[in-house]
């Protein structure tokens, strides 16, 4: 049986990240030069490229290929009124019962068990699914897949850091399994 390569890449960076913000649907900030040009290269031969529905993966997927299909399992977790929001402006409560207790939804958005819940049925569906899938999505998701795979318990998700335009390789043969690769 052939294998499920999973690539999951995170988005460019956007102008409410670099301002300390949440992501909204706002465009990635960055001019398709040198390093995420090198990047896309490494995926162009026989793959299926998805994206979430956020302009910020649909642009960066641009960079893979003009085929990315919207996948809405990939789409960014729900964070309801704190999208755009200056994270240290936040009540700080509400903060700390979201970054502590999974179901949590102090936003009135998504819990990031819902989340997680999303993301692992997404990826039991590409279990069946030999070949390789290029995935263009957003830090959460791509905690969220690791616990999956990984099969951490969630106080690890905020543990895993998650910079833009990197990429995390995922295979399935039987199992999950974290792969690393070098790219010289």
């Amino acid at each position: 049986m052939q294998a499920t390569r999973l690539t999951l890449i995170c988005h460019a960076v956007t102008p409410l990240q670099k301002q300390g913000r949440f992501c909204d649907d706002e465009a990635v900030a960055m001019d398709g030069q040198g390093a995420p040009l090198s990047l896309a290269m490494r995926y162009k031969k026989s793959r299926r490229l998805l994206c979430g529905p956020e302009a910020r993966t649909r642009q960066t997927a641009g960079l893979f290929g003009a085929d990315a299909l919207i996948e809405p399992a990939l789409r960014d977790a729900d964070l309801g009124r704190w999208k755009g929001q200056d994270i240290a402006r936040l009540d700080a409560d509400e903060l700390d019962a979201w970054l502590t207790d999974s179901r949590s939804a102090p936003h009135g958005g998504e819990s990031l068990e819902q989340l997680c819940t999303r993301v692992s049925q997404w990826m039991q569906t590409l279990e069946g699914q030999p070949g390789h899938v290029v995935a263009i999505t957003h830090p959460l998701v791509i905690r969220a897949a690791m616990l999956y795979v990984m099969r951490f318990p969630f106080a690890m998700f905020y543990r895993i850091d998650v910079e833009p335009l990197s990429a995390t390789e995922l295979r399935f043969n039987n199992l999950w399994r974290l792969r690393l690769e070098t790219h010289a």
